[in-house]
């Protein structure tokens, strides 16, 4: 007669504990990872020689070696060096454009892209930098438009000093759309393009399955969006430190342009044109 028990009683304990196995994770910049053994939570910041650093939400940084002991989202995993992309010729930038081998950074242009906040010009450093390095263009936020007429009046552009601006939320009747339209009658206008996309905020031009949701959260009016974004998602939004680790988790899922909405990559496309002159062969 068969053993249907087997010929081992130990060899499978059914009410031991089954302990989760760990699973390999590639490190990544913006990756937020915890040290099992001391409870450190941090986003990468730094990889290099088989170690990283990692930043907590209050902007301390603590070195780690890459390798076994970590959890992501209470999960085990063993961190494993950066997957390096295999070169193939020709190759994409984040952007999409045709990387140019060996290429060296231009002497800034007088034009200039101006974005409404620190997020959004971080955003459009991490995808269209290498492209606008080439180009010669210097992005940099103004933390606000409300005073956007004034400053393009500071700008002074013309030919060959052209201004472009991204804005938030820029929709027909919008306080941003009156804004603009007092910045296209006004001294430079002609030399000067604003363009917006639709968004509330820059977060929202991260498509939100990037982040494992099917859409972004609806925040009702009268509270602060990022607050209530973050509280419908779980995430930590007690002060401004939790907001900014939520930023970098989400900007750490951002591989390249196919992870923005496209509202947002044709906007900075369109401002890239504008302001880099034409290159004749």
């Amino acid at each position: 007669m068969p053993d249907r028990y087997g010929s081992d009683i130990l060899a499978d304990n059914p009410h031991r504990a089954r302990r989760p196995r760990s699973t390999e994770q590639p490190v990544e910049m913006g990756l937020v990872v915890e040290d099992a053994q001391t409870g450190f939570v941090g986003a990468v910041v730094r990889v290099e020689y088989g170690r990283m650093e990692l930043e907590d939400r209050n902007g301390r940084r603590k070195p780690f070696p890459v390798g076994p002991g970590y959890l992501i989202d209470g999960k085990p995993v063993i961190l494993t060096a950066p997957v390096k992309a295999v070169s193939k010729a020709p190759t994409k930038t984040a952007s999409g454009s045709v990387a140019v081998s060996g290429a060296r950074a231009r002497t800034a242009l007088a034009s200039r892209i101006y974005v409404e906040g620190r997020h959004d010009a971080e955003l459009v450093e991490q995808v269209w930098g290498e492209d606008l390095r080439i180009e010669g263009v210097v992005v940099e936020y103004l933390g606000g438009v409300d005073d956007l007429a004034a400053i393009v009046a500071d700008f002074r552009p013309g030919p060959g000093r052209r201004l472009g601006v991204l804005v938030d939320h820029l929709v027909a009747g919008s306080k941003e759309a009156r804004i603009a339209e007092a910045v296209r009658r006004g001294p430079g206008g002609e030399h000067t393009l604003v363009v917006g996309h639709p968004f509330i905020d820059i977060w929202q031009a991260v498509k939100p399955d990037r982040i494992g949701v099917a859409s972004w959260p609806t925040v009702p009016k009268g509270q602060d969006w990022k607050h209530g974004v973050c509280a419908a998602l779980g995430w930590r939004h007690r002060d401004q430190a939790d907001i900014a680790a939520a930023w970098r988790k989400i900007r750490g899922r951002v591989r390249d342009w196919n992870d923005l909405e496209p509202a947002l990559i044709g906007r900075v496309e369109e401002l890239i044109d504008f302001v880099t002159p034409p290159r004749h062969s």
